[in-house]
């Protein structure tokens, strides 16, 4: 693979895009199950997906637009409608290789540029696994939920800063609701040091869920869980591996080294406030 790089179409990007919507509706109807319904939706809208999980849930949001033409105005006013009954703010995620003039509409009606986040993928082959990652087992589960989201709650620094800041319950929720995934820890001297997933939607792995404890840091622990996931992908039958990153940061030097390439950037565009949040977009993507 030295020297050959992953150009990214619109006919790929929808398809990254897609199977991205897909991943946001089935986390959200978890996240509803785990609470035994609810007030909240999953909707159809335009190609892509309105969902509301719960308040400030990282999968209340709107996913996938961009490639089947844009919402109809009465359609994205019952949306916009459902989330302010239930006090929260829309946030589409916008790819930049979506049609021309979706964005333009959207900040028409109001929304605002809140922030960035790069959309990074590889073409897959099979690969080692790495002596000290393993898969998390049934019983560790709490253990691989606590200390993941105890490391993204200590963010590494380097790079733009996330637009969004979860609190620790709702992040370990948020990780426990990421429906399908495989999930994966590392060890150092016999103590967790980091934890990652994956899940497989079409023949794409959705990298994830990725954390290293601040005592574990560079010293490797997230190149090993790359490379772990990385084979365990490709010996699941995915060609494609994508991640999502804040722009400039650790996490994107370090998939980049890995042979990822930057596809496309998504706009994080917000339209209202929430009941817990002075800007409504204060919160942290668990990915």
């Amino acid at each position: 693979m030295d020297g050959e790089r992953l150009f990214c179409g619109t006919a790929l990007a929808e398809r990254i895009e897609r199977a991205d919507a897909q991943f946001v509706a089935a986390c959200a109807d978890a996240t509803r199950l785990r609470l035994g319904g609810g007030p909240g939706f999953t909707r159809s809208l335009a190609g892509g997906v309105a969902t509301f999980a719960e308040p400030d849930s990282p999968f209340t949001k709107v996913a996938g637009l961009g490639f089947a033409g844009l919402p109809g105005s009465a359609e994205l006013d019952e949306v916009e409608a459902a989330f302010a009954e239930l006090g929260a703010p829309v946030q589409v995620e916008l790819s930049q290789l979506a049609e021309a003039g979706t964005g333009a509409f959207f900040t028409a009606r109001g929304y605002r540029l809140e922030s960035y986040e790069n959309v990074l993928g590889r073409r897959l082959e099979r690969g080692s696994f790495p002596g000290d990652v393993r898969a998390c087992r049934d019983d560790e589960l709490e253990t691989w939920l606590s200390a993941v989201a105890e490391a993204t709650a200590v963010p590494d620094g380097q790079g733009l800063p996330s637009h969004e800041d979860f609190p620790r319950e709702l992040l370990v929720n948020a990780l426990r609701d990421m429906a399908g995934v495989r999930r994966y820890l590392a060890e150092r001297d016999g103590e967790f040091a980091g934890g990652a997933s994956f899940r497989v939607t079409d023949g794409i792995a959705q990298f994830g869920g990725a954390a290293t404890l601040p005592a574990h840091r560079r010293r490797g622990v997230q190149t090993a869980l790359l490379q772990a996931r990385l084979a365990a992908a490709a010996e699941a039958g995915c060609d494609l591996a994508v991640v999502t990153t804040q722009p400039g940061s650790k996490s994107q030097q370090n998939v980049q080294r890995q042979g990822f390439d930057l596809l496309y950037a998504r706009a994080i565009l917000v339209k209202g406030t929430s009941a817990t949040s002075s800007s409504g977009a204060d919160r942290r993507q668990a990915s």
